[in-house]
């Protein structure tokens, strides 16, 4: 089993995120004691983020790119190469108003690649990064009902569009809230983690 670590909360230790995917990847760990690990903290180490120059050298063929360009493709490549391997992808994507943070969004917006992650077909895009399973870890201040959650319902599509349709969310809500909610919340989470890898 490969296993991919993702994080992106910028607070480090702090982090419930991470303390959640840890648990899931530990979890995963005890009983696939053969899988390996790639970890990326993008909360310490961000990706750059798509701009300008990323998308000009993206769009410029292979063969004809300068040598910045040809570097800067090299660091999503290698992104996608490790989504590509794995098996089972865990994901820490703390709220940051109401959405993930912007070092997630910049890992989707590196490893979505028409031609190599998702393709554009007669009926529909279609997702190439299939047969994997994905935990997504995601810690809130607030608690949110599920029809009414604001953060979610972008990271399924994401997730889905790119062809990874088996996953699972494991909620830490009120961690704002006080001792009590966030206790509680990190009590919800970790049943729901024993529950999803019983």
């Amino acid at each position: 089993m490969n296993i991919l670590h993702i994080t992106s909360s910028v607070r480090g230790n702090d982090s419930e995120s991470t303390r959640v995917t840890n648990h899931i990847v530990n979890k995963l760990l005890a009983s696939n004691p053969g899988a390996t690990v790639v970890r990326r903290d993008f909360g310490a180490n961000p990706h750059p983020l798509l701009d300008g120059a990323a998308v000009g050298a993206l769009f410029t063929p292979a063969e004809q790119r300068n040598a910045e360009q040809a570097a800067r493709v090299a660091l999503d490549d290698a992104l996608i190469a490790e989504a590509q391997a794995a098996d089972v992808i865990v994901i820490g994507a703390p709220m940051y108003n109401f959405s993930m943070p912007v070092q997630l969004k910049g890992w989707f917006d590196a490893i979505a690649r028409a031609g190599v992650t998702f393709r554009y077909t007669e009926t529909g895009p279609e997702g190439l990064l299939k047969n994997k399973k994905v935990y997504v870890a995601t810690s809130r201040g607030g608690v949110y009902p599920t029809d009414a959650d604001p953060q979610v319902p972008q990271l399924r599509m994401l997730l889905n569009f790119l062809g990874m349709t088996d996953h699972t969310f494991i909620y830490s809500s009120g961690m704002a809230m006080g001792p009590d909610a966030a206790a509680k919340g990190q009590q919800e989470a970790n049943a729901a983690i024993d529950a999803a890898l019983a």
